[in-house]
């Protein structure tokens, strides 16, 4: 699935208990329809995102950043300590491709690289990680 939106807010990485880096980060995606009274609808769908590649790209996320997201979409609930019911969508990132900023648009893609027998990560002639 792909989505575009703007960040909601910076990025930050996470380190989990087994060491893995987690890249979490929003988005709002805006999307409008005509109503049977021909009236314009607007409507926002926030999306929690996390990216688990590399943690080098969180300082690229920042609130306001357009970004086109591929990635796979999950629906989650739970109860806030008021005890009402809320819900939220996930997106496990698996691509992100930034929009303005810069004169080019870039896109953050895993390419692998073995050394050592560990994988290296990110690796591109200029030594940004995408």
């Amino acid at each position: 699935m792909n989505i575009t939106g703007r960040l909601t807010r910076n990025a930050e990485v996470r380190t989990l208990s087994n060491e893995k880096q987690v890249v979490n980060f929003s988005v709002a995606v805006n999307d409008g329809y005509r109503n049977k009274q021909g009236e314009r609808v607007e409507q926002t769908t926030f999306f929690d995102c996390a990216y688990w590649i590399t943690p080098n790209v969180a300082r690229l996320l920042t609130k306001g950043t357009l970004v086109e997201l591929t990635g796979r979409v999950s629906p989650r609930a739970w109860v806030n300590k008021d005890g009402e019911p809320r819900a939220g969508l996930n997106f496990h990132t698996s691509q992100i491709k930034l929009h303005g900023g810069s004169k080019r648009a870039e896109t953050v893609q895993p390419t692998a690289k073995v050394e050592n027998n560990s994988i290296a990560g990110i690796s591109t002639e200029d030594d940004l990680p995408f």
